[in-house]
């Protein structure tokens, strides 16, 4: 099931997302499918008459997983990581499809990272490799922005990741997805920037959240970026910029000036 949140002008409400590529319908849900069963309300509308939402704002945490695809490791002039490395980034990040990224002042050097996100789907800790299904609520396309001068200025990526806007999350969330091995493709003003595989993950799915559980807990809505493929490079002002996994969608966000 693909699950979208959406504004036509009024509070933001869930849907399933039917239809075709191109003539979307949302069946609108009663309540928030992260808390209660999923429940039609009858009510069904174009998706072209309404807004889509980042499908989730964390109520408690993003987690950026770095350095999880080797050619992008070794395009930065980076090392693989012995165990994953981790990064968080705040829910304040969170943009929705068609949401603008603001390139902000302190950076000349503004990066798109196409990843997967998982959303995770209920309270847990120590989570096996084996059980990490069961804490899984779906997937949806994320671009981990990066403000990657600040971040060798740094030493350190909360500021670099942390920008308001930096965590563009869509357009919806597949509940039901094999992510082992998806196309995971970047573009910006249509031509190809990122074109990778799931595949070549150094740690899949289930062993970044097995890794992340074992220190931190893990709540209904917290997002798990998987990392990036190699390719990642520059934004302008005014670039539109897309990521597309199969199975799942194409997020799509405008470079933006900062007032």
């Amino acid at each position: 099931m693909r699950i979208a949140r959406f504004s036509a002008g009024d509070d933001p409400r869930y849907a399933a997302v039917e239809g075709d590529p191109g003539a979307e319908v949302l069946a609108v849900l009663d309540g928030d499918p992260l808390y209660r069963p999923v429940q039609l309300t009858g009510e069904r509308v174009p998706q072209a008459d309404v807004r889509l939402l980042a499908p989730i704002i964390p109520r408690s945490k993003v987690i950026g997983i770095g350095r999880n695809y080797a050619e992008h490791a070794a395009e930065l002039g980076n090392e693989v990581p012995a165990e994953p490395l981790v990064f968080l980034k705040p829910n304040t990040s969170v943009i929705g499809p068609g949401d603008g990224i603001v390139y902000p002042p302190p950076t000349s050097d503004l990066n798109y990272e196409g990843e997967l996100a998982v959303i995770i789907g209920r309270i847990c800790r120590h989570v096996p490799k084996e059980r990490a299904a069961e804490v899984i609520f779906g997937y949806t396309c994320a671009n981990d922005v990066t403000a990657r001068d600040l971040q060798k200025r740094d030493g350190q990526w909360a500021r670099a990741k942390g920008y308001d806007t930096f965590c563009p999350l869509g357009p919806w969330i597949e509940t039901d997805l094999d992510f082992s091995d998806l196309a995971l493709t970047t573009t910006v003003g249509g031509e190809v920037r990122q074109s990778g595989r799931t595949s070549q993950m150094i740690n899949d799915v289930p062993s970044l959240i097995a890794y992340v559980s074992t220190f931190m807990t893990l709540l209904p809505g917290d997002v798990l970026l998987t990392g990036t493929p190699a390719g990642v490079g520059p934004m302008q002002v005014g670039d539109e910029v897309s990521v597309t996994i199969e199975g799942l969608g194409t997020l799509t966000n405008r470079v933006i000036r900062h007032d």
